[in-house]
């Protein structure tokens, strides 16, 4: 049996096709290939951080782009945003539709901040209309980076893959101490209670997880709670001070203290 031809986009030292110039790890490529590659992504990364920089203490929601706006996930973020902004706090989403929209469409109609790193992607990823502030990404882990880097907290609403995956890699990033123990919020009892029994009866019982980890996620479907929680959160553990005139924002106690 012959063996199968070399598929061109994986081909060492040679460029690959356009498709496969989109696809990360596509296997290795020449040298100055993984160089424009490595810039590229540090560009990516330095972009990222200038957009957001002042972009304020910032609750990041997560939860799925496929939600209508009449599904329950979509109410429920739309209120969790505004009582989100309502505490003073900049709503940042992936930017797309969806619970993202919903919670960014909150924000801005409670008067607050909202912002979204967007993905580019073939299908579903359009931004939202309801963003002050957008910034887009090629690469899924730069996003996530974003997405973590400026928040104080944590939302997840009902999701597939990707809010799995954010919800997972934020729980480990807590648990190594990797980032700060910043609150983990989980809405949608119904929704999630499969996984969380999972959680509790299979990873706690063998012991793959601590219960203090599973500990650290709350869960509730109360809006106002979430807000009461990252608020009280900011002030007590990461010493935030949240100002004063139309648009309140959260402040590190130093800082409102050198500004006098």
């Amino acid at each position: 049996m012959e063996p199968p031809a070399p598929d061109p986009g994986l081909s060492w030292g040679k460029r690959a096709g356009s498709r496969a110039e989109e696809r990360f790890l596509a296997g290795p490529r020449g040298r100055l290939s993984e160089l424009r590659w490595t810039l590229g992504i540090a560009l990516e990364f330095l972009r990222g951080f200038r957009a957001l920089h002042f972009a304020g203490p910032c609750v990041t929601v997560f939860g799925s782009a496929r939600f209508p706006e009449g599904h329950e996930a979509y109410a429920l973020a739309r209120a969790t945003g505004a009582a989100l902004a309502r505490a003073g706090f900049t709503v940042m989403t992936g930017g797309g539709p969806g619970v993202m929209e919903a919670a960014n469409r909150g924000a801005r109609e409670a008067g607050g901040r909202s912002v979204g790193c967007n993905i580019q992607l073939p299908r579903e990823q359009r931004p939202n209309p309801y963003l002050d502030r957008m910034v887009e990404f090629r690469h899924f882990f730069v996003r996530k980076v974003m997405l973590v880097k400026y928040s104080y907290a944590f939302v997840v609403l009902p999701g597939g893959f990707g809010t799995m995956d954010e919800i997972f890699e934020t729980a480990t990033l807590v648990q190594t101490g990797k980032i700060r123990d910043f609150p983990l919020v989980v809405m949608g009892r119904d929704y999630w209670a499969p996984l969380l029994a999972f959680l509790r009866e299979r990873m706690v019982r063998h012991g793959t997880i601590e219960a203090a980890d599973l500990e650290r996620i709350v869960v509730t479907d109360a809006p106002e709670e979430v807000a009461d929680l990252v608020a009280r959160a900011a002030r007590e553990r990461f010493g935030l001070v949240r100002g004063a005139g139309r648009r309140p924002r959260w402040w590190l106690g130093e800082r409102v203290a050198r500004r006098g």
